[in-house]
């Protein structure tokens, strides 16, 4: 709709002081760019968490209670600036068993401040293996961002990698699993993800053979 405004400022300006068309349908190719949605190829295989949105993994923090999973979890703080793609996709498949709108403020998405103080909408995913474990997705605003987009409900079935929502014009989301699942981090701070595509962390289904095997290695060392 903004694009189509602008195009039809160009065709005007031409009438009027042509220089102008320039300038609008320049504003009118950066807002289609800005909302482009290039495919993805999600990784496959057990376990695996993909990155929920594009940009810098700006943190890597434990939290003592966190929304939705009701208890101690690891967050992953992903920064999106305005040239990032911004679709939101599933970190895994599960069934939304949570949707949260916060409101708050607008202040800069680098802060950290910005994760319990800026308008926010939170999305809990319930997986299926192991059975009953939460795992959560928080879409919260930035300085330019005035807009979050859930096109989930609770009830809904996401797969891994699934387009869910996005966050427009410059934001932050984060990623939160229980501190006591078994996951192993796979980004660090400082590198840059790909919603979708980007390996996250990779949760262990089988903790007990995991154990096993460590011991075995040790035993040989």
């Amino acid at each position: 709709m903004l694009a189509a405004i602008f195009v039809l400022l160009a065709v005007i300006s031409y009438w009027v002081f042509w220089p102008l068309t320039i300038a609008f349908g320049l504003l009118a190719a950066q807002v289609v760019w800005f909302f482009r949605d290039p495919p993805r190829k999600v990784p496959q295989g057990p376990g695996l968490l993909v990155s929920p949105a594009d940009g810098t993994v700006t943190d890597i923090s434990d939290v003592e209670n966190a929304e939705f999973i009701g208890g101690p979890a690891r967050r992953i703080g992903i920064f999106l600036s305005i040239f990032s793609v911004h679709i939101n996709r599933a970190p895994c498949a599960g069934t939304v068993a949570y949707v949260g709108y916060h409101k708050g403020k607008f202040i800069n998405a680098l802060r950290p401040e910005s994760s319990t103080d800026n308008e926010a909408n939170s999305v809990g995913l319930t997986l299926p293996d192991p059975a009953g474990t939460k795992v959560l997705v928080k879409q919260i605003s930035g300085a330019i961002a005035r807009r979050i987009v859930c096109e989930c409900k609770e009830g809904d079935s996401l797969a891994r990698g699934e387009k869910f929502g996005m966050i427009k014009f410059g934001s932050r989301t984060e990623l939160f699993v229980p501190r006591d699942l078994p996951v192993e981090i796979a980004v660090s701070i400082g590198q840059k993800v790909k919603a979708g595509t980007t390996v996250i962390g990779k949760l262990n289904q089988n903790p007990q053979i995991s154990q096993i095997a460590q011991m075995k290695s040790e035993k040989m060392e």
